[in-house]
């Protein structure tokens, strides 16, 4: 399934779009797929399946260990493709990853392997905008989103620049720093918002682990909320992992169904 045409059932049904992310090999590569269920039943409209790589500088410390557990366990992008390749969910999956390793694997080779996987778009944190020509060229060529992050510290043309390259939805970064969990909203958040107004559909990702949290972004204007360390989170403790990650996006869906439309 391609993200347009979920953000589209979702907005003709008025509900919001949950995004949610987990690390495919964590804890082991069998894993995942049992996760990504739980997910599914929970709610999830969109799945971040993330690719782990050894210097991950845009993930706080939850998704780090996370990532460290997913490498020691073997996983690789081989076997990061053959998992995608096993998920029997009709939702749009989202690779999350670090430049190096498409580039190791080689752009076109890296995109198709997604598109034969059933992989319908791809965040690179590390890519500036400026400097995806070539990625995005061969996104284009198998249909696959390339989806940018735009941060409040973001300058107002780099945002035009991501606006009008990027495709799938905009991911917003509510906060600085790094990904984590956090007890509040940022301020700079509704701000953010605001300033990409026009486009759509914006997420919102960074801080967010409860359905009170995921309320709040969606009636501050965004059309999806993105949640990682708190099911990552979850993954750690390692009890009833598949039932408390199937009651945790189901929390949070319930916060962001009833969409101001």
């Amino acid at each position: 399934m391609k993200i347009r045409d979920k953000f589209s059932e979702l907005k003709t049904e008025k509900e919001g779009a949950l995004i949610a992310y987990i690390v495919a090999g964590d804890p082991t590569p069998q894993a995942t797929g049992e996760y990504v269920e739980a997910l599914v039943r929970g709610g999830a409209d969109i799945i971040e399946l993330g690719l782990p790589f050894s210097d991950p500088v845009a993930d706080g410390t939850t998704i780090q260990a996370g990532i460290g557990r997913a490498l020691n366990a073997g996983m690789t992008p081989d076997i990061y493709f053959e998992i995608a390749g096993t998920l029997n969910v009709n939702i749009p999956l989202v690779v999350m990853t670090y430049y190096n390793l498409i580039f190791r694997r080689g752009l076109e080779k890296f995109v198709k392997d997604c598109a034969s996987s059933g992989i319908s778009g791809i965040i690179v944190p590390d890519l500036p905008a400026e400097e995806s020509e070539e990625l995005a060229f061969f996104c284009k060529k198998y249909d696959i989103d390339l989806i940018f992050l735009i941060a409040p510290t973001t300058t107002e043309s780099r945002t035009k620049r991501m606006l009008a390259q990027g495709t799938g939805f905009i991911y917003l970064v509510s906060r600085l720093g790094v990904t984590g969990m956090r007890s509040d909203i940022a301020s700079s958040t509704s701000e953010l918002i605001k300033r990409v107004r026009t486009a759509t559909p914006k997420a919102v990702g960074f801080g967010i682990s409860n359905g009170r949290q995921a309320s709040e972004i969606i009636h501050a204007g965004a059309d999806g909320v993105i949640v990682g360390s708190a099911f990552v989170d979850i993954i750690a403790n390692g009890e009833d992992t598949e039932q408390r990650i199937e009651v945790l996006a189901n929390e949070l869906k319930e916060g962001i169904k009833s969409i101001r439309r």
